[in-house]
């Protein structure tokens, strides 16, 4: 498993990440997203609504992975979506978000 994946499950144990469409998107309208993960395999109209919902809370968003990688790293099923909601972890998964090659800011 690599960096930024360990990062997400350590956030998911320490209860700092909310995961599904309706949980993240909560978390960004409420102004507790530091950081919005979505799927690159989640449907193109799920993108589309997170991204502009990014853009105007201003929220950095990161297309990564497929839905299976982001749930096994959260310990659960499936997830197309996941908002980190603690400053310091975001931070951190940013970091390795940046240095990795297979994502798009």
């Amino acid at each position: 498993m690599n960096k930024t994946l360990s990062m997400i499950s350590l956030a998911t144990k320490a209860g700092k990440t909310k995961s599904g469409e309706f949980m993240t998107e909560k978390e960004v309208k409420e102004g507790n997203a530091c950081l919005v993960i979505v799927a690159g395999d989640a449907s193109e109209n799920t993108k589309k609504k997170f991204k502009n919902m990014c853009d105007f809370y201003k929220v950095p968003i990161y297309f990564y992975g497929d839905k299976d990688t982001l749930g096994h790293a959260m310990g659960k099923e499936f997830r197309a979506s996941l908002a980190v909601t603690d400053a310091g972890f975001a931070k951190g998964i940013r970091k390795h978000l940046d240095t990795e090659e297979n994502t798009i800011a």
